[in-house]
């Protein structure tokens, strides 16, 4: 398949009338629509968003391949608009767009059609052709400009090989964007292009979406002076091994060619040394993140790794309690609540079986995210202790002064100490011959790892345990005021990002409180939690009906998606309209949010779940005053929206 039968005539826009980059994806969106091509506006855009989120497609050069790969596309498709004035879209060089292809793919997209779309990127990386496209006036203007102009696909057969000749260096280069549509082969093609004009072979190797292509051989990584990594994902390390290597995000191979070749061949790049901890990062030592963002990347690893054994564990545990409840129990039995029955207490056990996975698995996948696999098994032993605390009875300690499980606290703690403390072995066995190395990775990391993480945690446990058991008493004890102030700050902390650091920051509080109120019906926290989630995706729907002449049509259909993603506990259904308006839609959202889950902790609402929205309300102390709080939040999120935006131009 060619990219001139995936480029659709019928959706083109040739004088895009969009100011800014939102609009101008709604109004691309709205002609995908319009031909077709999609079937649900508000997913695919999301879908748009989402990897607008990771890195802006505006790759500089006046060019802007937005795309998406989802179940809201009916058939592969490029839709092609041109901006006469130009827009700004965010993109990488900072300049006007005035070029965009938007790039829609099904969920079961073949290789075929992911070939190409990467043709795209090989016709937009030939000189003059942007140029030419924006001086077409009509759709088959578009269509036989493609059609005129040759590139060569037969990539796998035109790549150079080493050359012996000393006046041509050879290169080999990887390059790799997450989703591996656009940015994977811009990158590839900028790389190639300055080569040939700096008269220097080089082979690069594609981690796209369908697949890896153009696979380095070990012969001729071994001849190359230099290797080049320009991937946003992880990518095989392993195999360069002592070579000099330079590393960058992938959007630096698309602007800055000529430097990463310059620097490659400078004999100064860092010789890359092959091990666990680097193995397979997407990050150079010259890029490296600070101190807070590696921080935030493992404690994300260990918590998105923890919550479907939450989610599972709890919802399980919260439907023991339902069926307790609607089949009744004895008033002299209330304590077996959950238990009672024996589907409860089935149900039960199922959910108790996931939820003590919860702590070890955080911890693991902290340390995992450190240290990759030496760092699973002295994580996971730093989580379970931290769950269970210590029986010191067996060795002579009074177990009355024996450390108290520290819980979600000890084991976020325990999982980075894991970490380190991996790592710093590996440190000290790095110089050890290669005849023990086996012996090392299976023996001795396990056994050290294990037994220091242990001692380690013995520590630990007292002051986190203290900390664990203060604050259990005080959500335990929360009520009117003192609740409705912590709903507040969660609840507003939920819409500030939605889905960003604040946002998760306050989901994990939630989840962390929801395993130690289970016997108590459930946690206040988690109730507001998961209300001040809830809320700006229906205010959105609020503001579009209350105020029509604020948004246009495409925005009014988008309100009408909202109201699935707002009861779904989907927050992130609100980003479209907090992205094209921050000024006015975040803080409207942040105070209903705010309102509402202020409102559920002056109540004293209690959540079992941590997850489900609308379809676990039952699992809720209060449904229909639930809901009431949440309606509340939405209105006044919506009405402050509405009064804080502009008409809509005629």
């Amino acid at each position: 398949m060619n990219i001139i039968d995936l480029l659709d005539p019928n959706v083109m826009i040739l004088d895009l009338k969009a100011k800014n980059k939102a609009e101008a994806i709604d109004e691309m969106a709205a002609s995908m629509e319009k031909g077709g091509i999609i079937n649900d506006i508000g997913k695919f855009k999301e879908g748009i968003w989402n990897r607008e989120k990771q890195t802006s497609t505006g790759l500089g050069e006046g060019i802007a391949m937005p795309h998406t790969k989802n179940s809201a596309v009916n058939k592969a498709t490029v839709l092609f608009a041109k901006s006469n004035d130009g827009i700004d879209y965010e993109a990488l060089d900072g300049q006007p767009v005035y070029v965009f292809f938007m790039i829609a793919a099904p969920d079961g997209a073949n290789d075929t059609h992911l070939q190409a779309l990467a043709s795209l990127s090989r016709y937009l990386m030939k000189d003059g052709f942007v140029d030419k496209l924006r001086l077409t006036k009509t759709p088959q203007d578009v269509i036989d400009l493609f059609k005129n102009t040759k590139i060569d696909d037969d990539e796998e057969e035109s790549e150079p090989e080493p050359t012996d000749n000393a006046d041509r260096p050879y290169l080999v280069a990887v390059t790799a964007c997450t989703t591996g549509i656009a940015h994977t082969y811009m990158a590839e093609e900028a790389l190639k292009k300055e080569a040939a004009k700096e008269n220097i072979d080089i082979k690069v190797e594609t981690n796209g979406a369908s697949g890896v292509e153009h696979r380095l051989t070990a012969s001729e990584i071994e001849k190359a002076a230099g290797i080049i990594v320009a991937a946003d994902k992880k990518v095989e390390m392993d195999r360069f091994n002592g070579k000099h290597l330079v590393q960058r995000p992938v959007a630096a191979g698309i602007r800055e060619p000529e430097k990463l070749i310059s620097e490659a061949l400078s004999g100064n790049a860092p010789i890359f040394h092959s091990d666990n901890e680097n193995s397979s990062s997407s990050e150079s030592d010259g890029d490296k993140k600070s101190v807070g963002g590696a921080f935030y990347q493992h404690l994300m690893s260990g918590v998105s790794a923890m919550l479907p054994f939450v989610i599972g564990g709890g919802i399980a545990i919260a439907l023991a309690f339902l069926i307790d409840q609607t089949m009744g129990v004895p008033h002299n039995a209330l304590s077996q609540l959950g238990t009672y029955h024996p589907i409860a207490a089935f149900f039960k056990q199922i959910g108790n079986a996931a939820f003590n996975f919860m702590l070890p698995v955080l911890a693991g996948y902290i340390a995992y995210s450190m240290a990759e696999k030496p760092g699973l098994v002295a994580g996971f032993v730093a989580g379970s202790l931290a769950a269970s605390g210590y029986n010191l009875n067996n060795i002579g300690l009074d177990p009355k002064n024996a450390p108290i499980p520290s819980g979600f606290l000890g084991a976020l703690v325990g999982g980075f100490l894991a970490g380190w403390l991996m790592l710093l072995l590996k440190k000290w066995f790095k110089g050890a011959p290669r005849s023990i190395e086996g012996i090392i990775s299976i023996l001795v990391y396990p056994v050290l790892g294990v037994i220091i993480t242990g001692f380690m945690m013995l520590i630990i446990n007292i002051p986190m345990g203290w900390i664990n058991q203060g604050i259990n008493g005080f959500l335990t004890s929360l009520t009117g005021t003192n609740a409705a102030i912590l709903g507040l700050i969660v609840g507003g902390m939920m819409a500030i990002d939605m889905g960003g650091p604040f946002n998760k920051a306050a989901y994990v509080f939630g989840t962390a409180t929801i395993a130690s109120t289970v016997s108590t019906g459930g946690s206040v926290a988690m109730a507001s939690v998961m209300a001040g989630g809830m809320t700006p995706p229906l205010a959105i729907f609020v503001a579009s009906i209350l105020f029509k002449n604020k948004f246009t049509v495409q925005e009014r259909e988008a309100g009408l998606t909202n109201i699935i993603m707002g009861l779904s506990f989907i927050t992130e259904g609100a980003i479209p309209f907090a992205a094209s308006d921050p000024a006015r839609a975040i803080p409207s959202f942040v105070v209903g949010s705010a309102v509402a889950g202020g409102l559920v902790g002056m109540s004293g609402i209690k959540l079992l779940a941590p997850h489900g929205g609308i379809f676990v309300i039952a699992l809720t102390s209060n449904p229909l005053l639930y809901l009431l709080y949440i309606a509340i939040g939405a209105i006044i999120s919506g009405v402050i929206l509405g009064l804080l935006r502009k008409p809509v131009e005629a």
